[in-house]
């Protein structure tokens, strides 16, 4: 089969999951539905396929969010949220200190696999670096690939089941109540600050540059709404294939190792996680619905569609998804020279 027609396949699956999803009444059904789908297919074996530049370019919808929600009086607030920002540096620490020896020690993954595995960084970013270290680089993405899953699949079940929160309603405005001139500007930023960070090698160019471009005119006053809720829908849709197609060409022993590793790595992350939250809820640093969006290592995009749609601060949730994988980025390749002497 033709890349085009893997890629038309998959589309087609994860359509289908994600209307089994709506008539069934889950939550997130356009994340949820075609991610599980996928995932299904995968390990079943269906020559599936990514979505390529098309699913790059819906998650510059999620920049162009994030940008818009940052507004003179998010700024105001930034010193609020410094306390909480300050328990980030420890968190990944914790994370580094339990989750390398897990790899390592029980699983034998040698050591440029096992740290890059275990830092609760960006995907691309991780599979990077321990490709440059010598490490094997389909664990790395499975590994991380299975914690993004996890965390995906279960965040919502607790919001809906602890919180009470909707997962069902729109996240946003209709289309027909944003200005076409706003429109035209979200879809400018998005693409040209999406490009813009790629060619300064930014990590994460395809939702950090359209966050900045947005940012600057939502501060000015030239954009005033959120992306409408049918672009939202539609990123939600292919963040869901991109999570689901990563275990295309999955092998027995991979899923036997490799995906086992993930899964007793994302219980240990969850355990931390909570440990960290109940901290920041104890102090009233935040309420707990925004720490526990912020202190759950899933994937930028993915967090940041939970965070929307579940009505949560935005610009709290953000920070502190950005600060973790800035420090991973900086300190994580210097920590693993200074662990391999």
């Amino acid at each position: 089969m033709t890349l085009t027609g893997r890629r038309i396949l998959t589309c087609a699956l994860a359509a289908a999951g994600g209307a089994l999803f709506l008539v069934a009444g889950l939550p997130l059904p356009l994340l949820l539905g075609p991610m599980l789908a996928c995932l299904l297919a995968a390990l079943s074996g269906a020559p599936l396929a990514d979505t390529g530049w098309l699913g790059t370019l819906m998650r510059t919808i999620l920049g162009v969010a994030v940008g818009a929600s940052i507004t003179p009086g998010v700024l105001a607030g930034l010193p609020d949220i410094a306390a909480s920002l300050a328990f980030v540096p420890v968190f990944i620490g914790v994370i580094a200190l339990i989750g390398y020896p897990l790899l390592r020690r029980a699983f034998g993954f040698d050591h440029a696999t096992a740290w890059y595995g275990a830092m609760p960084g960006g995907l691309q970013d991780m599979l990077v670096f321990g490709e440059e270290a010598g490490g094997d680089i389909r664990a790395l993405s499975l590994i991380h690939a299975t914690r993004v899953l996890v965390i995906v699949t279960v965040a919502p079940l607790i919001m809906t089941s602890y919180w009470s929160v909707d997962l069902s309603q729109p996240p946003g405005q209709p289309l027909s109540s944003v200005a076409p001139h706003e429109l035209a500007l979200m879809a400018a930023c998005g693409v040209l600050g999406w490009k813009l960070a790629e060619r300064a090698k930014l990590f994460g160019a395809s939702i950090l540059g359209p966050m900045i471009l947005t940012a600057a005119l939502s501060l000015s006053g030239f954009i005033q709404h959120r992306p409408p809720a049918e672009m939202i829908q539609v990123a939600q849709y292919f963040i869901g294939i991109a999570v689901g197609s990563k275990y295309v060409g999955i092998t027995p022993r991979e899923l036997r190792l490799h995906v086992t590793a993930g899964l007793v790595y994302s219980l240990a992350l969850a355990a931390i996680s909570l440990v960290f939250i109940e901290i920041i809820v104890q102090l009233r640093l935040a309420p707990g619905l925004g720490a526990f969006l912020a202190f759950l290592p899933g994937g930028q995009a993915e967090m940041i569609v939970i965070a929307i749609i579940a009505g949560a601060d935005l610009a709290y949730v953000v920070s502190h998804h950005l600060l973790r994988i800035v420090l991973v980025i900086l300190l994580a390749p210097v920590v693993a020279r200074v662990f391999r002497r």
